[in-house]
């Protein structure tokens, strides 16, 4: 049995240590990710606390080489710029299967649908996100999360935000888009194109 002044000294001890890991794991920094485009570099910190399957899922695309050779196929100036599925001549990329909408988590966290932040693109089932993701230009509420009396839910998971690099994204939706094919509105005329997409931090 330990002296009474030993056992207090250990546990005075192993309260600090706790202490340390506690401020050690809340200092750890989010993931960011460089996007490189042929106007300009964009850099995206993570949110994986408050949406960590949307982070983990955008991840993966980013370490397997998926977003490289992507376009922003959607450029809607007073919305936002959609990219991440489509190369140049626009076929489709290949997915993985989608992942649940995180939307109501990353909202009740402060995440919303704000200039500058990022989030995922969908189709009008909820939960059909995969790869394809936008950056918002302007402030859009209407995206956020939203419930349903019978209790499905819909809205667009905010994941993250530009860091640097807001005045590319600027120049992005600055680029004149045509709308000739019905299929692909908004599509640049001249594509603007991710040349590579890295894990920086």
């Amino acid at each position: 049995m330990l002296e009474p002044f030993l056992e207090a000294r250990m546990r005075a001890l192993i309260a600090a240590c706790l202490a340390l890991m506690t401020l050690s794991l809340a200092a750890a920094p989010k993931p960011r990710v460089k996007l490189t485009t042929n106007l300009g570099t964009i850099v995206l910190e993570l949110e994986p606390e408050a949406a960590p399957r949307t982070v983990e899922n955008f991840l993966k695309y980013v370490k397997k080489g998926h977003y490289k050779g992507t376009i922003f196929h959607r450029v809607i100036a007073g919305f936002m710029i959609q990219g991440g599925g489509y190369v140049d001549y626009l076929g489709k990329k290949r997915t993985d299967p989608p992942i649940p909408n995180e939307a109501d988590r990353s909202l009740a966290a402060g995440l919303k649908n704000r200039r500058g932040t990022l989030a995922m693109a969908r189709t009008p089932d909820p939960n059909s996100a995969a790869a394809e993701f936008y950056i918002n230009v302007v402030d859009n509420p209407a995206l956020d999360f939203k419930s349903k009396a019978n209790g499905q839910t819909w809205g667009y998971c905010v994941f993250g935000k530009v860091v640097q690099g807001l005045d590319v994204v600027d120049r992005i939706k600055a680029v004149k888009t045509s709308n000739k094919r019905s299929d692909f509105l908004n599509l640049p005329e001249k594509p603007v194109l991710i040349t590579d997409a890295v894990l920086v931090q």
